[in-house]
C-alpha cells in the first residue's frame, strides 16, 4: 500500500506522472533499515507521527536528531518519510498559497544520512540556492527553499558517522 500521504489523486494527468515517478524513486530510497525503522510508527498511536495540527514550537526537544527550522518555529523529523507541502496531512504543513499540497519530502534513513527530494512540486525546491533535480543529500545547516519559504536543516550531532554494529560484508 502506498503512503497515503503520496497520492496524486489531486493533480492533472500530466503532472500526475511526474509525480508517481518522483514518488516512486522515493519510497526506492528508502532502504530495508529505513522500512524496518519506521514500520512499528506507521500503524501505532504514536503522536511523534501524527501530522502537524498546531504551529511548532520554538525549542528543540532533547532527544530529537533531526529537523528543520523556518519562521514560525522547529519542525521535527522522524526515520523514513517527512513530506512537506501546504495539506494538512503532511508532516510539515506551510501555509503558503505557493508551495504545492505535497511539495518535498526529507527521507531519514535509520543511520540518521538524510535526503532532499523534490516530489513533482509546480515551483520546484532549492537547495542552497539550487534548484534539485533527484535526490539529494542534506547536510546541518542546508537551506531549503520553496517559494517564498526557507527552512534550515540541523542534524543534532553534526554529519552522522556510518552504522558501527552492521556486519561487514565480505564480497
Amino acid at each position: 500500500m502506498v503512503d497515503p500521504r503520496l497520492n496524486s489523486i489531486h493533480l492533472e494527468a500530466p503532472r500526475r506522472q511526474e509525480f508517481r515517478r518522483a514518488r516512486e524513486v522515493l519510497l526506492g530510497a528508502r532502504g530495508y533499515q529505513t522500512i524496518m525503522a519506521e514500520s512499528p510508527a506507521l500503524g501505532s498511536a504514536d503522536s511523534s507521527r501524527t501530522m502537524v495540527q498546531e504551529p511548532p514550537k520554538m525549542s528543540v526537544p532533547s532527544d530529537l536528531n533531526c529537523w528543520l527550522v523556518d519562521r514560525d518555529g522547529v519542525h521535527p523529523l522522524q526515520v523514513g518519510l517527512n513530506t512537506i507541502g501546504r495539506s494538512n496531512d503532511n508532516n510539515v504543513v506551510l501555509q503558503d498559497p505557493y508551495v504545492s499540497r505535497r511539495h518535498c519530502a526529507v527521507l531519514v534513513h535509520a543511520n540518521l544520512t538524510c535526503e532532499l527530494h523534490d516530489i513533482a512540486s509546480k515551483n520546484g525546491t532549492l537547495l542552497n540556492g539550487r534548484k534539485i533535480d533527484g535526490p539529494t543529500r542534506l547536510h546541518t545547516g542546508d537551506e531549503i527553499r520553496m517559494c517564498d519559504r526557507n527552512l534550515v536543516f540541523m542534524l543534532k550531532n553534526g554529519e552522522p558517522e556510518p552504522p558501527r554494529d552492521l556486519p561487514t560484508l565480505i564480497a
